[in-house]
């Protein structure tokens, strides 16, 4: 195992505060509990809150600050979050409208995160975003699997929130914005979780999982590389079987890297789901290209298809600044 590490136990602390020190207008960190916060409470808003295992970066942390989430709670990697860093987030961030929890679908996170709201004397809600069609019941998950389009959920209720929509109004865009959106991802190689030392699954030179999960989790097939084109087919096929969008429908197409990926090649997924995507009759709004839902350092990628109307649409253009996300 070859990677940048002082010691195994203290990566995550480290890292969290290395991304404070390079962001201090943006963002703080506390330890025992660990979470991410905003410099600044906002006052007289729904506060939103996410979490999940750390190795996923910059989701969530990440995307901490103006019109995203107000506060990231961060577990070891691969790990889900314990519900007193959730408690103690609410309790550091909220501004006396209620919390939301942006809950990907795994066990873990879904259980603490349930936990945490029975506890907890704020109102709050929960959005469980499970947006992975490449399986439907997973050992890791209770259904389908929350990812990248995790991204698309949290920046569209956070522009929800910042506008100062209720809890309930923040609660029904996160569930409006999960259900118009669908992702699948594949791998080239696996990822080292550096407590381990070792890959998390072996795969052969001249093979790829198809419909992989972020945490390394088999996918529907392992078979053997093919063109990109090819590829991008079947990661789109299973989207829009899923989204069954009407030709002329506007739709956000996110590229997503594990970690792994170059932009270069990131950028020819884009182009070639582009062409697909058109030759479908469907229209092309909104785009984002880049690392933002990784697995360490896995090779590969995932797309994410966001159906699209004028109210997303606003919600998606609406100003962000977070260490990951400016616009």
């Amino acid at each position: 195992m070859k990677k940048f590490i002082n010691d195994v136990d203290s990566i995550m602390r480290e890292s969290l505060s290395g991304m404070v020190d390079a962001h201090p207008d943006l963002l703080r960190v506390e330890f025992e509990p660990t979470f991410v916060a905003r410099v600044q409470r906002s006052a007289g808003k729904v506060a939103l809150l996410s979490g999940g295992g750390s190795g996923h970066e910059p989701l969530h942390a990440g995307f901490v600050g103006p019109g995203m989430l107000d506060a990231a709670c961060p577990g070891q990697v691969f790990t889900s979050p314990t519900p007193d860093q959730m408690l103690a987030a609410s309790d550091a961030v909220h501004g006396d409208r209620g919390v939301l929890f942006i809950v990907k679908n795994y066990a873990g996170d879904s259980m603490n995160f349930q936990i945490a709201s029975e506890m907890m004397e704020l109102e709050n809600a929960t959005v469980l975003v499970n947006d992975d069609v490449a399986v439907e019941n997973s050992t890791h998950t209770t259904g389908r699997r929350g990812v990248a389009g995790t991204v698309m959920v949290e920046k569209m209720t956070g522009a929800a929130a910042e506008a100062g929509a209720a809890l309930l109004e923040c609660k029904a865009v996160g569930d409006r914005v999960n259900e118009a959106t669908a992702s699948m991802g594949v791998a080239f190689t696996s990822c080292t979780v550096p407590a381990a030392g070792r890959a998390t699954f072996d795969i052969g030179h001249d093979e790829i999982e198809m419909g992989v999960g972020i945490h390394g989790e088999p996918g529907r097939r392992r078979e053997k590389i093919k063109p990109a084109e090819r590829i991008v087919e079947d990661l789109l096929g299973p989207i829009l079987a899923d989204l069954q969008p009407a030709p002329g429908r506007e739709v956000l197409l996110h590229v997503n890297g594990f970690g792994g990926t170059p932009q270069m090649e990131l950028y020819l997924l884009f182009h070639c789901a582009t062409r697909q995507l058109r030759a479908r009759g469907l229209v092309l709004a909104r785009s984002l290209v880049g690392n933002y839902t990784t697995s360490l350092e896995m090779a590969g990628a995932s797309l994410t298809v966001t159906l699209l109307d004028d109210e997303l649409k606003t919600l998606w253009d609406a100003p962000v600044r977070t260490a990951a996300l400016r616009w």
